[in-house]
């Protein structure tokens, strides 16, 4: 067992104008990247406070460190909380609509790397035991998922090992969560996605979480086209939205040298001159950056919460040092 660090991004208001809020979301984005670099790497230029922006880029390459964006985690901290009104709306997506049985609800965040390394990160310790089952909805004997995990983790990035998987778990690589019951031993793949377009069914995902929305339907229903359970969970997708836009900036301005990026990796006139704002300052300190973006970014927007999360790795090291978790409040009216 080791750590991740997970940095949590809690909204506290809705968001206003875009501009100000894409810039107070950039800024834990940044601080978070900085401290994910290994200490032994920003030792030779001293220390995290003397990181400028310009160094990120070739830093974080030689550092071999990663960090990701985790909207799942508010859905899985959720359910392991016993947060009522999420739990009410899984409950009832894993019971009457998949066919789950059992009382005893759990959540295991499931994260597959490039490199084929499989995650299961801030999950109960042992969850899985080797009668836990995975239920595709095929007419078969249910597939036992500790089996798999190091296939399916492998089939993140192979195609062929996807081909030798069981046909009724072939597209469960795809999965965010495994939800399910561990008085009955029964789970289900899950996918989470901001926006409901996105959804994308596959061999053995059952559920597709979205965050609801004010003024839609916003009622558990099955999705026949894609063979998935849609179930709406409340929170702000327009918070959601803005900080996927606000992630994707960062890495377009890495991805650039620190730089503004060619128009054709960033279109939007807003997010370039987002990126212009950071590009004027990238021979400045990281920290003194974060501090200084702080008159334009839209004021009580975000509080942060940073804790270390315990991480069950298989097969090959892990990759990913820390996480950043946005975790949406409530949907007005929802």
């Amino acid at each position: 067992m080791t750590q991740v660090a997970n940095y949590q991004e809690y909204q506290q208001s809705p968001v206003a104008d875009p501009y100000s809020a894409l810039i107070a979301i950039i800024r834990p984005i940044i601080n978070g990247l900085l401290y994910s670099i290994k200490q032994a790497v920003v030792a030779e230029v001293g220390g995290y406070e003397n990181v400028k922006l310009m160094m990120l880029p070739r830093l974080r390459r030689e550092g071999d460190g990663d960090i990701g964006i985790c909207f799942e985690y508010a859905v899985h901290d959720a359910i392991r909380r016993r947060d009522a009104l999420v739990i009410e709306r899984i409950y009832d997506a894993l019971t009457n609509y998949c066919g789950v049985p059992g009382t005893n609800i759990e959540s295991i965040l499931f994260g597959a790397e490039k490199n084929g390394s499989l995650q299961l990160i801030d999950t109960a310790h042992d969850v899985l035991t080797e009668d836990s089952r995975v239920l595709t909805g095929a007419r078969a004997q249910p597939p036992k998922l500790r089996t798999y995990l190091s296939q399916i983790a492998q089939a993140f990035r192979l195609r062929n090992v996807r081909d030798s998987l069981p046909r009724s778990i072939k597209g469960l690589w795809k999965a965010d969560l495994f939800l399910g019951y561990t008085d009955s031993d029964r789970w289900i793949g899950a996918t989470v996605k901001t926006n409901p377009l996105a959804l994308e069914g596959a061999e053995g995902l059952r559920l597709g979480i979205v965050p609801a929305h004010q003024g839609r339907n916003d009622l558990i229903k099955i999705d026949q086209s894609k063979n998935l359970v849609v179930c709406p969970v409340p929170y702000d997708g327009a918070f959601m939205e803005v900080f996927y836009y606000a992630w994707g900036i960062v890495a377009q301005f890495l991805a650039a040298d620190a730089k503004v990026p060619r128009e054709a990796a960033l279109p939007s006139p807003l997010h370039r001159q987002v990126a212009a704002e950071l590009e004027s300052r990238r021979d400045f300190p990281i920290v003194d950056i974060v501090m200084g973006l702080d008159a334009l970014a839209q004021p009580h927007l975000l509080a942060n919460s940073t804790h270390a999360a315990d991480v069950e790795v298989f097969e090959q090291e892990m990759g990913t040092d820390a996480i950043i978790s946005p975790m949406p409040s409530r949907a007005a009216g929802v």
